[in-house]
């Protein structure tokens, strides 16, 4: 009999969740306030530009639809106005993006979703649901997670406040989907505009319910001039005030726009924000547990365009969770380690970013954005960032690194070197992924993420593997005595993430990890460990090469988890092997 989950939200984040455990066998329940034609014929709900890696957890699930139609969004552009006024800019600049991103209206995607949902045999219950449904629901399903924050489940789930530096909106929002506006020059992109002390602009391609579109995007300080539609009383009204912003702060967006129009009356949308960060789970009256996702969860100003991103991350590691936890009872341990999963690996990296966008840019924030006029490589390091934000880590909170960052890629432009392309170039090399640990002096455990490990001799049974120069664990490898190797398998790209993730708390929960031979800790569930004798590092350039004497290992079943080309991929045999 097929284990009953019930999803309470149809977003992004639950109707994502809810389609993968369809797919998988399990007999699900999702409760939505809207039916599918109420979804297709309301009003806007968001900005929705997902980046490469969000969108390969829509593809992994067959849910890509609209690839094809959708414009794609090449890359992100960056502009800042002279403080001297006019059309003049202080900074100037555009970047590629790796993989093209994206951005489908929701009432055309999560009314499509729904219909797909009924069609694969799922439960629809067209509600508002309250928290007797979610008791009726728990009595009746083994697992009930809470996808949205919206009426009175939005009180469900306490605040946490040491995680929640908010306590009021930091933006004034407003969105206006048009059409007709002048493409800007060269490659599509995210045209990101910073007006210092009254707020952002940003707008991009994408498709809506009648067509290509752009969408424009305000993000207004509180009780400045972007700060403006409390007023606006219409569809026209709104479309009016937006044109008004851009032809007093931005000149150079306000001449795109001469033959802009709405795309619909519903294409409009205007509100506030308090990014708030919630307890993951909520004990019912009864005392039944629930595990909150995605925006229930983790809410955040769009002001970084995430949204759509956490919330199909979220669903791709809860839906991961769930298929690997089996017969096991979903019980409050295994639901605050699958919020830890999301929160440890990738959620708290996007919060902190997001939560400095919002603030006024630091100095050497702004001498980042400055320096990506002239060094592309740098533009480049800045507009990938969005599709997976703990890339800005540490470099873009710390003043010192940013420095070193900035004459690091200056000095790689100068040999006439692109080392995106060279990176690109070697990522046609696919590898394994494993997580190498060790204890320091101290006790603490250590562990980070490498693609370099190889073995290096039989006999004696050597292996290697790199770690770069500047690592803060630098120091702990080269004084361990012992160290491990922890062969992931293709469920455990979270933690491959986590690891790679610069002062991350690794193990705070998120990985199981045990103590091993000579006291090294070993990740559980993955494909192989290799507890290794420290023996040598030798420099090599930015990094530095450790050796280790394997003394001992243990095997297991499973498939491996392999990078290549900037994703994680997972095997299949070859099928002329199979044929023959």
């Amino acid at each position: 009999m097929p284990r009953r989950i019930a999803i309470v939200g149809a977003g992004q984040s639950g109707l994502q969740l809810a389609l993968g455990l369809v797919g998988a066998g399990y007999a699900v329940t999702l409760v939505s306030n809207r039916t599918a034609e109420q979804l297709a014929t309301g009003r806007v709900q968001s900005s929705q530009c997902m980046f490469g890696t969000a969108l390969e957890t829509e593809r992994a699930l067959g849910l890509d639809y609209w690839g094809e139609s959708c414009p794609p969004v090449e890359g992100i552009s960056f502009a800042a106005p002279s403080p001297d006024g006019g059309d003049a800019k202080a900074i100037d600049w555009a970047a590629r993006l790796d993989r093209p991103a994206q951005s489908v209206d929701q009432r055309l995607k999560l009314s499509e979703w729904l219909r797909e949902f009924e069609r694969r045999d799922g439960r629809l219950v067209v509600q508002e649901a309250g928290v007797d449904d979610l008791e009726r629901l728990a009595s009746e399903h083994e697992l009930v997670v809470v996808a949205t924050g919206r009426g009175e489940l939005g009180g469900l789930f306490p605040r946490n406040a040491e995680r929640s530096p908010y306590t009021t909106p930091q933006r004034a929002l407003g969105l206006t989907y048009v059409r007709g506006m002048e493409p800007r020059p060269g490659f599509s992109a995210v045209s990101f505009n910073l007006i210092p002390g009254i707020g952002e602009y940003f707008v991009f391609p994408a498709l809506t319910t009648n067509g290509p579109c752009e969408i424009m995007v305000f993000e207004g300080v509180p009780g400045g001039p972007m700060d403006c539609w409390d007023d606006v009383r219409t569809p026209a009204e709104h479309l009016a005030r937006s044109l008004e912003l851009l032809e007093r702060f931005l000149p150079w967006e306000h001449e795109r726009c001469a033959g802009v129009e709405l795309t619909d009356a519903n294409g409009i949308l205007t509100g506030r924000v308090v990014p708030t960060i919630r307890q993951p789970i909520a004990q019912l009256p009864s005392g039944a547990p629930v595990l909150a996702m995605a925006d229930a969860a983790v809410l955040n100003d769009p002001i970084t365009g995430q949204g759509s991103n956490n919330a199909a991350k979220s669903a791709e590691i809860y839906l991961e969770r769930v298929l690997a936890h089996g017969d096991d009872a979903f019980d409050e341990r295994w639901m605050q380690q699958t919020f830890d999963h999301y929160w440890l690996g990738y959620a708290q990296w996007v919060v902190s970013w997001t939560n400095a966008v919002l603030a006024p840019p630091k100095p050497h924030v702004v001498t980042l954005l400055e320096a990506a006029q002239e060094i592309p490589s740098l533009a480049s390091a800045i507009a990938n960032g969005f599709d997976d934000p703990r890339t800005f880590y540490p470099w873009w909170f710390d003043a010192e690194e940013a420095g070193r960052v900035i004459e690091a890629k200056r000095a790689q432009a100068a040999r006439g070197l692109d080392p995106r392309e060279l990176r690109n170039a070697l990522g046609q090399f696919a590898t394994g992924v494993t997580v190498i640990t060790a204890r320091a002096d101290d006790g603490r455990p250590v562990g980070v993420t490498a693609n370099s490990f190889s073995s290096l001799s039989l006999e004696p049974p050597l292996v290697l593997w790199c770690l770069a120069r500047d690592a803060s664990s630098l120091p702990v490898f080269r004084e361990c005595t012992h160290f491990g190797v922890n062969v992931l398998s293709s469920g455990q790209h979270h933690l491959s993430r986590l690891f790679a993730t610069s002062g991350a708390d690794k193990f705070g929960g998120a990985a199981e990890v045990r103590d091993g031979p000579s006291g090294v800790p070993l990740v559980e569930g993955v494909l192989a460990h290799f507890v290794c004798r420290n023996v040598r590092q030798i420099d090599a350039g930015d990094h530095v090469i450790v050796i280790g004497e394997v003394e001992h290992y243990d095997a297991f079943d499973g498939e491996p988890l392999v990078f290549h080309s900037g994703s994680y991929r997972i095997t299949t045999r070859h099928p002329e092997l199979d044929a023959s």
